[in-house]
């Protein structure tokens, strides 16, 4: 995780499966949303939280909004890095950039996705629990 005084990073890999393709060999589109929840997932899993202990806690994140932008294709075979970034401190709702790059480093992809805590209980927004937001403030603070 690369941590600077505007934003939290953090990078992962994967692998285009065939699975994942159109019939050009181009990845389907609403595979996006996937890759931008396995970067979502490990960015907090890094930090040292999981969604399994979220849901544990009686917390739900739903997906309020989620935008991608395509630059160029990824296909079949190629090694993405899935960049995720928290740009600004999380409240009620927790907000993710992302950029997917392939192998030579070319731009392929740019997301977004704002997700909201929910208590499972009433079903209804929550402030961030203190336990992850203990975790995340101190991030901010760090010098650039």
């Amino acid at each position: 995780m690369q941590i600077t005084k505007k934003m939290i990073k953090n990078e992962n890999k994967l692998r285009v499966r065939y699975s994942e393709t159109d019939q050009m060999g181009y990845v389907y589109y609403g595979n996006y949303a996937q890759f931008f929840e396995v970067g979502r997932v490990e960015w907090l899993r890094n930090l040292g939280v999981n969604y399994k202990s979220l849901e544990e806690n009686g917390i739900m994140l739903p997906v309020l909004k989620l935008n991608v932008n395509f630059h160029k294709p990824a296909k079949y075979d190629d090694l993405l890095t899935i960049v995720t970034i928290l740009s600004k401190k999380p409240l009620v709702k927790i907000e993710f950039d992302f950029e997917i790059y392939n192998e030579k480093k070319e731009l392929l992809t740019t997301g977004f996705t704002s997700l909201v805590f929910i208590d499972m209980k009433n079903n209804k927004p929550i402030k961030a629990p203190k336990y992850l937001l203990d975790k995340i403030y101190p991030l901010f603070s760090v010098p650039a």
